[in-house]
């Protein structure tokens, strides 16, 4: 789709499925309505599409036809409507047209919500086609949240993403660019938000899901995705939901010591809160995409290579688009009522207290703090040495947990921590208010030996191959640096073999 192409409106998307004569297929929804199946209905000519809809709003129905289930608003309930779907499509018309037609089922699984709610109303929402007759059918889910107030303009959200989803999967599908800008197509992202998304079976088999998530952030469908240690690509609330997270943000770029030592000293601290002794602690090393724009354009294998290592280590990663912190506690605080940790360096604290971040807002600094902190919230700081702190408030600011921009030998064993930190005087009582009170806690138990690690010097390292940069890492990060060959390292040239002698003969 060429970018001057006039925009399809929804009802032109379903008519050009229902005219085409390619795809046939079944539309099954529960929870808001048959609001995709009405916009076919509505556009005309459904008879050359659609083989048969459904719509099972009781849960006893529901659990008749795809059986019971622990949670109807979720990843399995949509998979099981897809399969059961797709195998009664196959079983009952592969004889009649299977030569001929690619089958199609579209299924979602969606709870609206009203004014009154506290939550937004969101759902599951999937389709399994062929992509040619015959063929295997390929996945595509996606979660998405209502974001209207209004009941009744969810319900309308809903069979445009829908239909969205079903041309995109049709005529999309070998653009996945392409595809992600048409789920907002006569919506806008004001109305939507797509936090998922998954493409998976034999047409995709080129296809890295990270790389579909990142540009979700990219193009404003959502602010925030997350992967699992495999590379998985999560659903946040269903890794969130009513549980405490502790979060570290950085660049690494690589990963180096301190960002592990950060963050295992500050997780000691955190388990033995009072209001987290006992739940099960989910931790996240988080990356904004601002930061993966840091050389100007946005770079996919460095991302990949980026999420790689932290994933080789045992992470889960959030990518998210919110620079301020309080924005970030703001996102996670929408999934869980429990505490928050954010792990961070000393430098990182300092720009907190910047208060040209906060100009866009009408109560300035006061408010940011207000927000960020407004329910079990805690910022624990790993210390920085005094000559490096100096030479980062000279740099500018950086943003590596510790620092990234900072490669000088320390020439002072000086520490600056929460409890010597600077502020502005006019933002010191309250600085005093949220130190005296643990809302901003100093990191215990750290490793002095990795205070001068910087992790632009170890990248500068690893592309000048000097070979030193390996002991400034985890193990497990050499290797995976070494093996994939990430973040631009290649393997030193073999040294030349020995000349052998010339035999001299008279």
């Amino acid at each position: 789709m060429s970018e001057n192409q006039t925009l399809l409106t929804t009802h032109r998307k379903a008519l050009t499925i229902n005219l085409a004569g390619t795809h046939y297929g079944t539309i099954a929804e529960i929870g808001a309505g048959q609001e995709v199946a009405r916009v076919f209905f509505q556009a005309g000519s459904a008879s050359g599409a659609i083989a048969k809809t459904m719509s099972a709003y009781d849960m006893t129905f529901s659990d008749a036809i795809y059986g019971k289930a622990p949670r109807y608003v979720s990843r399995e309930r949509l998979t099981t409507m897809l399969g059961h779907e797709y195998t009664l499509l196959k079983e009952r018309l592969h004889e009649k047209r299977g030569e001929r037609t690619c089958f199609f089922v579209y299924a979602d699984t969606v709870a609206t919500a009203n004014a009154k709610s506290t939550t937004s109303g969101n759902g599951w929402l999937g389709v399994r086609f062929q992509p040619n007759p015959l063929e295997e059918p390929s996945d595509i889910l996606i979660h998405v949240r209502m974001l209207n107030k209004n009941n009744l303009l969810q319900q309308e959200a809903l069979g445009i993403v829908g239909t969205n989803l079903i041309y995109g999967a049709l005529y999309y599908r070998d653009e996945p660019e392409n595809f992600i800008k048409s789920l907002a197509d006569n919506l806008g992202t004001e109305r939507i938000e797509v936090d998922m998304l998954k493409f998976s079976g034999p047409a995709f088999a080129h296809v890295d899901n990270r790389l579909l998530s990142l540009h979700l952030v990219k193009h404003g469908l959502t602010n925030a995705v997350m992967f699992a240690p495999t590379g998985d690509v999560l659903q946040p609330s269903e890794v969130l939901y009513n549980r405490p997270v502790l979060v570290e943000r950085g660049s690494f770029r690589p990963v180096t010591h301190v960002n592990v030592d950060m963050l295992n000293c500050a997780s000691a601290q955190f388990l033995q809160e009072p209001m987290v002794k006992g739940k099960e602690v989910i931790v996240l090393m988080e990356l904004t995409f601002n930061n993966l724009l840091a050389d100007g354009a946005l770079d996919e294998q460095d991302f990949l290579s980026r999420v790689d290592m932290l994933g080789h280590i045992g992470f889960t990663v959030l990518i998210s688009n919110y620079s301020e912190y309080y924005r970030l506690v703001s996102y996670i605080r929408r999934y869980t009522k429990e505490m928050i940790g954010v792990a961070l360096g000393i430098n990182t604290l300092h720009e907190i207290f910047n208060e040209k971040y906060y100009e866009n807002l009408e109560g300035g600094i006061l408010e940011s703090m207000g927000r960020m902190f407004r329910h079990a919230v805690k910022l624990y700081t790993y210390p920085m040495q005094q000559t490096a702190y100096d030479n980062y408030q000279k740099s500018g600011n950086a943003n590596d947990g510790h620092s990234s921009g900072l490669t000088h030998a320390f020439a002072s064993k000086v520490l600056i921590t929460a409890r010597n930190l600077s502020v502005p005087e006019k933002l010191r009582n309250l600085y005093a208010h949220l130190l005296e009170n643990h809302y901003i806690d100093c990191i215990n138990g750290y490793n002095e030996d990795y205070l001068g690690i910087f992790s632009r010097d170890v990248l500068q390292r690893i592309k000048t191959h000097d070979s030193s940069w390996e002991r400034l890492v985890p193990v497990k990060v050499a290797e995976v640096i070494k093996k994939r060959g990430l973040l631009g390292y290649t393997k030193p040239a073999p040294k030349p073999a020995p000349t052998a002698p010339v035999a001299v003969t008279n």
